[in-house]
């Protein structure tokens, strides 16, 4: 439990000491998926395709998702319901093997998928601004009439590569428009077309998608939230790294799975009707 979250019983409404209402999001509409992406199209660097054109051998070793472009727009004549298109962005790293018994070489790339969903994401007649909105400065065409609709939201574990294949003189296909960003996270130019070898990937990725709309709840408030944890001195923890590292809590979570607080379910046993 973090430290500067207070503990208080489950089910004891004793302790509320005022009835406040915040803005959040709340989820209209969600659900899981389990994307197995067969033969994955990888968009090699300059030189990664020059060493896969002359190489006699190679394979996919890792995948790096980069960003996933989310697009939200009303189902026509189906009020409240919205199709959520999201494009994942990856970065691949692969090995090729140019001749029998030289090193492997690694090569990278981009790989672009694309899935539309259909979920449910209600109704509003409302439109809402803030001044906290990346495009209140300068608004888009795109954010202007995207004003009423909800938020969508993807949460990716990361991704793992399952398969990779290399084919010989591939047929010509249109090259994507990519974003400038994305190009930039490569320190050479990417090959779109007229390569003499492609290499392709199998993915398997785990996520999350949902429609969130902003609403307005009354809560009850127990206390605040205070900090029970003093800040350490920056001089001192410059002057010694490990004095700071023994101060971090071992992440225990990280290697075993969380379990149910004991204290938590007896704290909620007197909640039951009667």
């Amino acid at each position: 439990m973090s430290e500067t979250s207070q503990t208080h019983p489950a089910c004891d409404l004793r302790g509320i000491r005022e009835a406040v209402c915040i803005d959040t999001d709340k989820i209209t509409d969600s659900c899981l998926a389990k994307d197995c992406i067969e033969n994955l199209r990888v968009y090699l660097t300059v030189e990664g395709q020059c060493t896969l054109d002359h190489a006699v051998s190679a394979k996919a070793r890792k995948v790096q998702l980069l960003h996933v472009y989310i697009s939200v727009e009303p189902v026509p004549y189906n009020t409240g319901y919205y199709t959520l298109d999201a494009t994942f962005y990856y970065r691949v790293t692969a090995e090729a093997v140019v001749s029998a018994g030289s090193r492997p070489v690694t090569i990278y790339g981009l790989a672009v998928f694309t899935k539309r969903l259909i979920l449910f994401g209600g109704e509003s007649g409302a439109r809402v601004f803030s001044s906290r909105d990346r495009f209140a400065c300068c608004p888009s065409k795109e954010s202007i009439e995207a004003g009423g609709a909800p938020k969508g939201v993807v949460e990716v574990v990361d991704p793992m590569i399952l398969a990779s294949s290399v084919t010989e003189c591939p047929c010509a296909a249109d090259a994507p428009e990519l974003p400038q960003a994305l190009l930039d996270c490569f320190d050479g130019e990417l090959v779109l077309s007229g390569e003499c070898k492609r290499l392709s990937v199998t993915i398997g990725q785990f996520s999350i998608t949902r429609l969130e709309r902003e609403t307005q709840f009354l809560v009850p408030v127990f206390d605040y939230c205070v900090p029970t944890k003093e800040c350490p001195s920056s001089s001192a923890a410059a002057q010694d790294p490990c004095e700071l590292f023994s101060q971090v809590e071992f992440p225990m979570d990280s290697f075993f799975p969380t379990k149910p607080d004991a204290s938590s379910a007896d704290n909620c046993a007197g909640c039951k009707k009667s």
